[in-house]
């Protein structure tokens, strides 16, 4: 029924029936309302304890071999340039190197840079000149190269790359009376070391990309053809590659786990050994085709270098990075003109 005029409705909400239905309640049961509970403050979250990093154990940085120590593993290095033809024989000191590379010289013949690190020889040589491609070789294996002497324009050269040259008298060199010259200039690495500024001749990072290989092709044996004068040799045996006809000490061969071969462009340097022959120059910054040899396989690669300075990187066939397994390596600078034959 309406209401009367001027009679104000009455208004019955569900919130209202509510109110007084509660309030009912508790004049019958003669208490008050129970409050509702507060709510709780969230509990603080536990902070979450970060994992350490674990540090990485030592390696030797010209072998990737497990160091005794990181303060041992950052001993200076020596790269010691050493005659490689058959009158500097026998070559003395090698089965101490930790790396060896291999170099075009004049008259189409070959000459080592033996490194140095993790075991010094007693005695090593015969030492021989320097060669502006020595840049690419020693800096990155800290910088402090042992050589007979050079060019004046290859020692200011290599000075002005950031090169320590060891040559001349001292600084660990003489002659021994007993050889030919200029087959008879030896070193004491120990005297050269004692020599060094401290901090001098670190490397400054691992000289190569140290890893698992990739999977290669089987092969016995490679002939690495530097020119029409010399052909290096190599057979896989007994679980290192050995170089046929080499001109070491008997006992004192280095016998490495990996050969890399690189190939290189070659250059006329601008001037001629005493003999009246052009002194070529290897051109170790850039970019060529590569082929890993480790445990009696093969796999081709390209390798990079973008200044005499910074480290050597390796891609395989697929532009991935490659890598070289821990040990000693012999690393051939073979020229474009030259050939590898695989066997």
């Amino acid at each position: 029924m309406s209401p009367a005029v001027g009679q104000r409705p009455r208004v019955t909400t569900a919130s209202a029936l509510v109110t007084a239905g509660v309030l009912l309640l508790a004049a019958c049961g003669g208490g008050t309302a129970t409050p509702a509970p507060t709510p709780s403050a969230p509990l603080a979250s536990a902070t979450a304890t970060p994992t350490p990093t674990p540090t990485p154990a030592p390696v030797w940085p010209l072998t990737g071999l497990p160091a005794p120590s990181a303060a041992v593993a950052a001993e200076p290095a020596l790269v010691v340039k050493i005659d490689n033809t058959r009158p500097a024989a026998p070559q003395i000191g090698l089965s101490s190197a930790d790396l060896v590379v291999e170099e075009l010289v004049e008259g189409g013949l070959t000459r080592l840079a033996a490194l140095f690190q993790s075991a010094m020889p007693p005695v090593a040589g015969p030492v021989r000149s320097v060669r502006t491609t020595d840049a690419g070789i020693a800096l990155p294996a800290g910088g402090v190269l042992v050589a007979s002497g050079g060019a004046e324009r290859v020692l200011k050269a290599l000075g002005e790359a950031g090169l320590t040259v060891l040559s001349g008298g001292g600084n660990g060199l003489s002659r021994d009376h007993s050889r030919p010259a200029p087959y008879n200039v030896m070193l004491d690495p120990a005297e050269a070391l004692a020599g060094l500024p401290a901090g001098a001749g670190v490397p400054v990072g691992p000289y190569l990309p140290w890893g698992t290989p990739p999977a290669g092709r089987p092969v016995g044996g490679a002939d690495v053809t530097f020119s029409g004068a010399h052909t290096s040799r190599w057979t896989w045996a007994d679980g290192v590659w050995v170089l046929d006809g080499d001109h070491a000490a008997e006992g004192d061969r280095f016998g490495p786990a990996t050969v890399l071969v690189l190939r290189v462009e070659v250059r006329d340097a601008g001037y001629e050994d005493p003999a009246g022959n052009p002194v070529p120059e290897t051109v170790l910054v850039g970019s060529g085709a590569a082929t890993l040899l480790t445990a009696g396989a093969a796999a081709d690669g390209t390798w990079s270098k973008t200044s005499a300075a910074a480290p050597l990187t390796l891609a395989d066939a697929s532009g991935a990075p490659m890598h070289v397994p821990p040990g000693r390596v012999w690393i051939e600078l073979v020229p474009t003109s030259g050939s590898v034959t695989l066997r």
